[in-house]
């Protein structure tokens, strides 16, 4: 019988379009969850398969020993390719020159992921037998030979190599780089026992099939051993994909809660339009079992219908979106499982949540309201609601992101916003209370539509307030990591290093750069040495920690250390003042944190042999993706300045630039011109790498851009399911007015104005919770720079003012038209 009445309810209503508003709502809700989810883990795959090139795989294990044979064995069985390669310094040979070299020896599979770029162009080839490929530098210093000795066998020098898909970044590790296979290194006899080799073992395959082998891989690997991915710190593009990746999901964090906010409209809307239906069955003998019966299969109709439409939706927003995307990014397709599931579990978890307490009040309507209209059910319990609207939004945050940073600043937005609400909107609309008695004004008119609306007023400026709130937020924080990314790589950002600079060479180098108007950054000494003592306590090793040694777990290798008089370009301090004195140290701020330094903390460094004392004096943030020399210590000069260096710089230099200025010269001639003229300075090649770069973060860029659209998409239904909500309370207040003589132009002008009002409070709330939410992530989730945006508190109450006034006149429109008759007969 319940389920009979509820389904002859639900084909009525529906026919009837009295569904509208909820299904709508629910539908959007699923929509924004599985579009956005599908879009934003397409972004992400995309995004990362992309990075992963920089490392020439999807995951790497290195290790400076054989790994156990029972890991490859493991990937093999699960489907993944592999490779495993070899990385060690030797010399190298050509009649008397000689160099130190890092010998890179690869298997046939070499690389997973990219291309080696020769100076022909790209290749999938490797080396034949007993050929090696070298690095341009190389050549340079040997004079360009035909062969070279490695150990007891000779090797052709054949291909120039111009950059590896894994050769990282490194300005540190001077050696050139020679390229072999992997089955020479046997007859070069140069590993032997205890010989110092980094063993890389390769993996690339299926995202899902990388998890479970990382999860049965791990526990196998020993300290020394090390498991990379493109978000690793070995990665140069490692901070770029971890700000993209939280700002997708933040993204679809709001994308829920846009949809939570249309639910918890619909829901109370649905709710107050089945107040009579209720009143009705109880006064013709239907049990409180079987309304409830009735009414959770009527929700249950609603909600699975709503589903479906969100999921079709879903899929073809994604679709389309996917047709606007570059070919390297639509042609990664992750699974569609997930999508599917949230947007399911967002539907069902949202409509019964949200609509738990406007239900309890349908329910619990007495009968008598067949004959007073008036009569409501229960009025307590507004703290159910509330508790029971954040638990869902929490639960759907938390099941989206894995991440409680995210979901916690999402909700503490949500219960700022609702207290604002509670005392400033609330506070606002009742200043409408004493100009509102006189109706003769279209302001005043206006202002008390406000009064008597005030509490339906207040639930739509939740709805108008979260959907600007959301909109600012993605809007900042977009234009705030593209502004990042752009400072970081600039169109002349370094793409050559110069490392192992001799005291010297430092002034004839300098008058060669400035021969050729190369504009390099500053010289830095590099000063090699090692932190023994913090406050005169030993540090040790996390290895000599677990075998028991006492002491204070410190850095267990040497540092690159420096000295300068001012605070480098792209270092901001962030704690105390730069260095003053010649006995204080400004410090990195994640390696102070991680050593647990307070600032005046005595240091002791043993550098050749001798020791060093000095005061931590500052903590600096340091913008490591710049490409600029950057160190995580920097001393003043008379503390360093007796001891043995050698320094560094870099320098922007292209085709393009040199022809500007007249030269006839292109970038390899002169820096092979630097390498003749400074035999013993390493030139570092990263063009092709920044390059790379930046078209990854170009891609981020975009998907960025996607994801900004598909949220202003949702803000709109959301504002337009807002506005929907009062159209049948203020039919009844237009019928009243016309009725009372009032003028079309009149109530034209008043309803535009209510909206106004409206819109412009829901911006000021906007911009006050935007500012809070921005404060919570940019410290919290993406450590950005925080700043208040002070333009903000003019537009948004203004464009609020706008899009809410064109969104309520543009809905409004037909009512505002009919006559006074046709309005009441509507009514």
């Amino acid at each position: 019988m319940a389920w009979q009445l509820a389904w002859r309810l639900f084909k009525r209503e529906l026919a009837q379009g009295q569904l509208v508003l909820i299904v709508l709502a629910i539908t959007l809700a699923v929509l924004s969850v599985s579009g956005l989810a599908r879009v934003s883990e397409r972004l992400q795959v995309a995004i990362n398969g992309e990075a992963a090139n920089f490392i020439a795989a999807d995951r790497i294990i290195n290790s400076p020993i054989e790994i156990d044979p029972s890991i490859l064995t493991k990937a093999t069985e699960l489907g993944l390719e592999h490779v495993t390669n070899m990385e060690f310094n030797s010399m190298v040979y050509a009649g008397d020159n000689f160099q130190l070299v890092t010998i890179k020896a690869v298997g046939d599979k070499y690389p997973l992921k990219g291309a080696i770029e020769l100076t022909q162009g790209e290749t999938q080839a490797l080396p034949g037998q007993l050929e090696a490929w070298y690095e341009n530098r190389l050549g340079g210093l040997l004079g360009y030979p035909q062969q070279i000795e490695l150990g007891e066998v000779n090797f052709a020098m054949s291909e120039e190599i111009s950059r590896l898909p894994d050769g990282g970044f490194n300005p540190f590790a001077s050696s050139p780089v020679l390229l072999i296979r992997l089955a020479d290194v046997a007859a070069t006899g140069i590993i032997q026992p205890g010989s110092r080799v980094t063993y890389r073992y390769q993996f690339s395959g299926d995202a899902e099939v990388l998890a479970e082998f990382e999860t049965a891989v791990k526990p196998m690997l020993n300290n020394s051993q090390r498991w990379v991915d493109v978000q690793s710190g070995d990665s140069p593009i490692a901070s770029a994909v971890k700000r993209a990746e939280r700002f997708l999901l933040l993204a679809s964090l709001l994308g829920i809660a846009l949809a939570c906010a249309a639910i918890g409209i619909a829901a109370q809307r649905y709710c107050q339009r089945h107040y009579d239906v209720v009143a009705m069955l109880k006064t013709f003998g239907a049990s409180g079992k079987q309304i409830r019966q009735i009414f959770a299969m009527h929700l249950l109709l609603v909600t699975a219908l709503g589903v479906v439409l969100g999921l079709i939706g879903g899929f073809i927003l994604d679709s389309v979106i996917n047709g606007f995307l570059p070919t390297e990014i639509a042609a990664y397709s992750p699974p569609y499982l997930r999508p599917v599931l949230l947007g399911v579990t967002t539907g069902l978890i949202s409509a019964f949540m949200f609509s738990a307490y406007p239900l309890l009040r349908l329910l619990s309507i007495p009968p008598l309201r067949v004959l007073q209209n008036q009569l409501e059910g229960i009025q307590a319990g507004m703290w159910l609601h509330l508790l029971l609207s954040l638990s869902a939004m929490a639960l759907l945050g938390y099941l989206y992101s894995q991440s409680w940073p995210l979901t916690m600043t999402v909700v503490s937005a949500v219960l700022l916003l609702g207290a604002l609400l509670s005392v400033l909107g609330f506070a606002l609309i009742r200043l409408g209370h004493g100009v509102g008695m006189r109706t003769t004004n279209p302001l005043q008119l206006a202002l008390a539509g406000l009064r008597r609306r005030a509490r339906q007023n207040a639930v739509q400026l939740v709805g108008f307030s979260s959907a600007l709130v959301l909109l600012l937020t993605i809007l900042a924080l977009r234009q705030d990591l593209l502004n990042e990314w752009q400072k970081q790589l600039p169109e002349n950002a370094p793409n050559y290093f110069l490392v192992n600079i001799a005291p010297e060479d430092t002034q004839p180098l300098n008058q060669f750069l400035d021969s050729h108007q190369i504009l390099a950054t500053d010289i830095y000494p590099v000063i090699r040495g090692r932190l023994t003592h913090i406050n005169g306590e030993e540090l040790i090793s996390r290895e000599q920690e677990k075998n028991g040694v006492e002491g204070r777990v410190g850095i267990s290798r040497e540092l690159n250390l420096t000295y300068r008089e001012t605070l480098p370009p792209n270092n901001d301090i962030v704690e105390g003042k730069w260095n003053q004195a010649d006995d204080e140290v400004s410090v990195e701020s994640e390696v102070a944190e991680r050593l647990g330094l307070k600032l005046g903390d005595t240091l002791t460094y043993s550098l050749e042999n001798q020791k060093v004392e000095v005061k931590v004096a500052s903590f600096r943030q340091v913008q490591w993706e710049t490409l600029q020399p950057n160190f995580f210590m920097i001393f003043r000069p008379k503390a360093l300045q007796d001891f043995s260096y050698t320094s560094m710089a870099s320098f922007h230099l292209d085709d393009a630039k040199l022809a500007a200025q007249g030269s006839q010269l292109t970038a390899n001639q002169v820096v092979l011109q630097l390498i003749q003229q400074f035999p013993t300075i390493s030139v570092i090649d990263v063009g092709a790498m920044v390059e790379q770069l930046r078209q990854i973060i170009d891609q981020v860029s975009l998907s960025l851009s996607l994801v900004l659209a598909l949220v202003l998409l949702a803000s709109a239904l959301v504002l337009i399911a807002q506005t929907e909500a009062g159209m049948a309370t203020r039919q009844r207040e237009l019928a009243v007015l016309r009725t009372f003589g009032g003028s079309g132009w009149l109530l034209r002008t008043a309803t535009g104005f209510e909206f106004a009002l409206l819109g412009a409070i829901a911006g000021l709330l906007a911009v006050i919770v935007a500012e809070f939410a921005l404060y919570m992530l940019k410290t919290q989730v993406f450590e950005l720079v925080v700043y208040m945006h002070w333009p903000w508190w003019g537009i948004s109450p203004l464009a609020g003012a706008i899009v809410v006034a064109t969104l309520g006149m543009w809905r409004c429109r037909q009512l505002l038209n009919q006559s006074c008759a046709d309005l009441l007969k509507a009514g």
